[in-house]
């Protein structure tokens, strides 16, 4: 797809995440993660993982940038949580465990990955870094 195309498609998932209805602003968000990597896409996704008006959202949104296991995907969730209140933080956390309860190489890779953020120029990417090391490092996984 070309990049002319991607931002279109971003921009109709910007609008569709300012909908009244939460399951459209969950569903934006799960489709938005897929371009977590563009700057178009960051503000929508930051007030997806906060959203006011349902934790619904928040746990999509931030299941959806977590599953990307890259560091446009933690970066975004990090950004946020450095931001959140203590509710959505929890939301936040209940994503986490969702993603990472499973594999241990998957949690040791997202780990690495977070070190990494919280070296981050960006104040909000890096204390929210160092908040999903913490999370993640409580987690003992399933299968190792």
């Amino acid at each position: 797809m070309n990049s002319e195309a991607r931002r279109a498609v971003v921009a109709t998932l910007i609008e569709l995440a300012a909908s009244p209805d939460y399951r459209d602003r969950a569903d934006a968000g799960r489709c938005l993660a897929g371009f977590a990597e563009m700057p178009e896409a960051g503000r929508a996704l930051s007030g997806l993982v906060l959203d006011a008006g349902d934790t619904f959202v928040t746990r999509e949104t931030a299941t959806a940038l977590l599953r990307r296991r890259d560091t446009a995907g933690f970066a975004a969730v990090a950004a946020a949580l450095a931001v959140a209140d203590a509710h959505h933080s929890d939301w936040i956390h209940t994503a986490v465990l969702d993603v990472f309860t499973v594999f241990a190489r998957d949690r040791d890779a997202a780990l690495r990955a977070c070190e990494t953020l919280s070296r981050d120029p960006d104040d909000h990417i890096r204390r929210g870094g160092r908040q999903l090391i913490d999370m993640l490092q409580e987690i003992d996984p399933i299968l190792h």
